[in-house]
């Protein structure tokens, strides 16, 4: 009996850090790549706005890549796409809400992009891509059609989360499959990889649901104009702050 070859995970982003998300899983020279995002530089690097990944380890070996897989729409996931993507030339996979907003940014006229094919997986999809067959799981985070990858390989299923929280009432989007959790754990997990934002803050997140009340009340004790900050990918924001007005 032949021995299997070895299983590989690689983060070049986004692994102790916030944002710039982009991991690597590999098997018998296929590398399968989940999200390609920035992070936002701070004070310690004057007039420089976006981060991203170095590609120079998977565009060398970009011949065996077979596709980029985005778990959800934030910047700190897809936002390097439209520029580092030319160094790759791989198939794109979205749901619909990312590949939407995806093809809005491509029209801002990144060079090298014109030929980019992406290909969007409907909610609960699969994706095959061999070695690998990629399962989308539903998820709740503050952004529509948030994505968990089970990524299915020879020595077992991967549990890849993504952005993730438990929000029972989320108002956009659905809420979190757990039926599908349930069943991917009954099957057998090999390994997870894990957001872990917050994780060492006490007590549970809350819903935006909890947020709408809040704002509502304060909101509505005041006389004159109110100004909101958020990020404008923060959709559920976005609509809870419409919804008080």
């Amino acid at each position: 009996m032949s021995k299997k070859p070895p299983l590989h995970f690689l983060p070049l982003g986004g692994a102790g850090e916030i944002g710039m998300n982009l991991n690597l899983y590999e098997y018998d020279g296929s590398w399968l790549m989940c999200d390609l995002g920035v992070t936002f530089a701070g004070d310690e690097l004057p007039g420089i706005d976006l981060v991203m990944p170095d590609l120079s380890f998977i565009a060398r070996r970009k011949e065996g890549l077979v596709g980029l897989v985005l778990t959800h729409a934030h910047e700190d996931h897809l936002g390097a796409v439209p520029y580092l993507w030319p160094q790759l030339r791989c198939p794109v996979f979205a749901t619909p809400f990312a590949a939407a907003l995806l093809r809005r940014k491509l029209d801002e006229g990144a060079e090298g992009i014109e030929d980019m094919v992406i290909t969007e997986v409907p909610l609960e999809g699969t994706i095959d891509l061999d070695p690998f067959r990629i399962e989308l799981i539903t998820l709740t985070h503050s952004i529509p059609e948030p994505n968990a990858l089970v990524v299915h390989t020879p020595h077992g299923a991967i549990m890849h989360t993504g952005d993730w929280k438990l929000d029972p009432d989320p108002l956009i989007s659905e809420p979190t499959d757990e039926d599908a959790l349930q069943r991917i754990g009954d099957e057998g997990v090999l390994a997870m990889v894990c957001d872990s934002t917050n994780v060492f803050q006490p007590g549970t997140s809350g819903s935006e649901a909890d947020v709408r009340r809040g704002l509502t009340e304060l909101i509505s004790e005041q006389s004159k104009r109110v100004v909101v900050t958020t990020f404008a990918s923060n959709l559920a924001r976005l609509l809870t702050i419409h919804e008080t007005a």
